[in-house]
């Protein structure tokens, strides 16, 4: 949603609750948190929500569960290309040159001595 869109809202969640703080500052409080909602979905919420409760919505409420699966959707993208990178570097990689460890062991063992 936009800032327009979710003053819209505001204003219909104001006429039903009149507690409700529609203020310029409220909307753009809260539009970071409403804005990957599509206006239809939260609209719908807030409609179903005033038909069934006597106490303005929340942003919880406001966003309905389409929040969650967008959320839900969103980890499994980037848990798919933390695993596509996992793979990646897995490929890429090979095992150190011959006596590379030796070497370590060396200079580990030349310190400690020293």
């Amino acid at each position: 949603m936009n800032k327009l869109e979710v003053a819209k809202l505001y204003k219909e969640i104001k006429k039903r609750y009149a507690n409700f703080d529609a203020s310029l500052q409220a909307v753009e409080e809260d539009l970071g948190m409403l804005r990957d909602i599509p206006y239809d979905v939260a609209y719908s919420n807030v409609r179903q929500h005033i038909m069934t409760s006597d106490f303005p919505p929340k942003i919880s409420q406001i966003r309905g569960r389409l929040g969650e699966q967008i959320e839900r959707e969103r980890m499994k993208e980037s848990t798919a290309e933390h695993f596509a990178n996992l793979d990646s570097w897995s490929a890429a990689s090979k095992p150190p040159p011959p006596g590379y460890w030796d070497e370590v062991k060396r200079r580990i063992r030349g310190a400690a001595d020293a």
